[in-house]
């Protein structure tokens, strides 16, 4: 079952009953207690905290999804909205791919069916908190989950440290996510910008050459900026220069005076950062105003669907990428996963749908292993950082930033008269193991916080 909140509802704040639990119960300031007298405690003799134990309490726990579903990055946003969806239900359903990917599951988690809430994000952090916040106070979540920009995801690491509320991000490139502004009750499966200039550099490197001059379109957040830097430093290791960026903000509808700098810069490739319809939009017009003519193009952080929304203009063009459904060759589970998702939705899941089915389904494996619903213990078993299977073979999360290392797919758009299908827009280039290609867990300033 899913329940849908649109995104401009006014936003009633309200004092929770677990606010007044903790109040009542000291817990804001517990070090006033004398000494040897133990707090109030509930299942497992630990005290409050979050929305446990009241959001476990019945036979149903609720999950809060914000998402894009308007605005620049809303086409993305509702297959990730799918892949959710398609989780929850084979999670209450005990479907065969989720007993692969969590043994212990059976029909929900730890017996109790799971619901996912809805609120259109819209791509804008306050919409996305205030949606949450709402989910937190009126329906006791127990996993936050949605983001698609950048900015919503640390958003809302924050407001899942500051509330104890588990939060899984689905789809982020930023470094920052899981860098400088990751938090003990966050945690990232999909790849990012660092990942991503790490495994594509080296296959545009060969393709195009040494010492190139790069133009970069980046959108003016933290996706952008983290995502550029990371592809610019790697190229700059291989003598390429950059000869221009330009910085746009989300949702710009022109690009005609960007891409004339670019056009002007002498540069030989064009490294288009933007994401979404953003994205579209700047390529079609780079077309269009014969940029495409005079130089290479490179998505270093490939968008769903752009193939399709750009009219093939992705022909010959490397992109990074968290899956594309031809690997269902090489992966049994990707196989079993397309099929499920094709016969619901009526189409091949692109890679947003794939992070998010799989970041709930983590989710639900890494509670069955706990036992319990006690976000503290989840954290502590999630940090064990045990080897376990996804649809792109096995993967583990790291205790130090809570990052999912996975792997990166090099995918490169294929010629029309080489498609086989109205979906296969690209060939698979390689298959990019993740440990190769991710930082050392504190080089970009990762302090996770306390449980408690």
């Amino acid at each position: 079952m899913v329940k849908r909140f649109t995104g401009d509802q006014e936003f009633k704040a309200a004092v929770s009953r677990r606010t007044l639990l903790q109040a009542g119960a000291g817990l804001v300031g517990g070090s006033l207690l004398p000494a040897g007298l133990a707090m109030p405690a509930f299942a497992a003799d630990q005290p409050a905290i979050g929305t446990w134990p009241a959001g476990s309490q019945g036979d149903t726990v609720y999950i809060g999804a914000s998402v894009p579903r308007t605005g620049t990055y809303a086409v993305q946003g509702e297959d990730e909205l799918k892949g959710a969806e398609l989780a929850v239900e084979q999670i209450n359903a005990g479907h065969d791919l989720i007993k692969k990917l969590s043994p212990k599951t059976t029909k929900g988690v730890l017996g109790k069916q799971v619901k996912l809430l809805v609120a259109d994000s819209a791509a804008k952090p306050n919409q996305a908190v205030q949606a949450q916040q709402r989910f937190i106070t009126e329906n006791k979540i127990v996993l936050m989950t949605g983001s698609t920009s950048s900015a919503v995801a640390v958003a809302l690491n924050k407001l899942a440290q500051r509330e104890k509320v588990l939060y899984i991000t689905q789809v982020s490139g930023s470094n920052d996510t899981t860098g400088k502004d990751c938090v003990r009750y966050g945690f990232r499966q999909c790849f990012y910008g660092e990942m991503a200039a790490n495994a594509i550099g080296p296959v545009i490197v060969k393709a195009f050459g040494k010492g190139k001059k790069a133009a970069y379109l980046t959108p003016d957040y933290t996706y952008g900026h983290t995502t550029t830097a990371s592809v610019e430093n790697y190229l700059k290791s291989q003598g390429w220069t950059t000869v221009t960026n330009q910085v746009a903000p989300l949702g710009a509808p022109d690009y005609s005076s960007y891409l004339l700098n670019v056009a002007n810069s002498g540069a030989d490739v064009l490294i288009n950062v933007n994401w979404g319809h953003d994205c579209v939009l700047s390529t079609q017009q780079a077309k269009q105003f014969g940029v495409l003519d005079k130089m290479k193009l490179v998505v270093p952080y490939q968008v769903p669907f752009i193939a399709r929304e750009t009219g093939g203009l992705m022909e010959g063009v490397y992109a990074a990428t968290d899956y594309w459904w031809t690997l269902e060759d090489k992966f049994p589970l990707a196989k079993m996963f397309n099929e499920t998702f094709e016969k619901k939705y009526g189409y091949k899941p692109e890679w947003s749908a794939e992070n998010a089915y799989i970041a709930i389904v983590h989710w639900a494996r890494m509670v069955e292993e706990t036992g319990s619903f006690y976000p503290p213990d989840i954290i502590k078993t999630w940090e064990k950082g045990t080897t376990i299977p996804s649809l792109v073979g096995d993967v583990h999360y790291r205790p130090e930033d809570h990052q999912c290392v996975r792997p990166v797919i090099i995918v490169k758009g294929k010629a029309k008269k080489d498609m086989k299908s109205k979906e296969d827009w690209y060939d698979v280039v390689e298959i990019v193991d993740g440990a190769t290609v991710i930082q050392k867990p504190d080089a970009f300033g990762c302090k996770l916080g306390d449980y408690t």
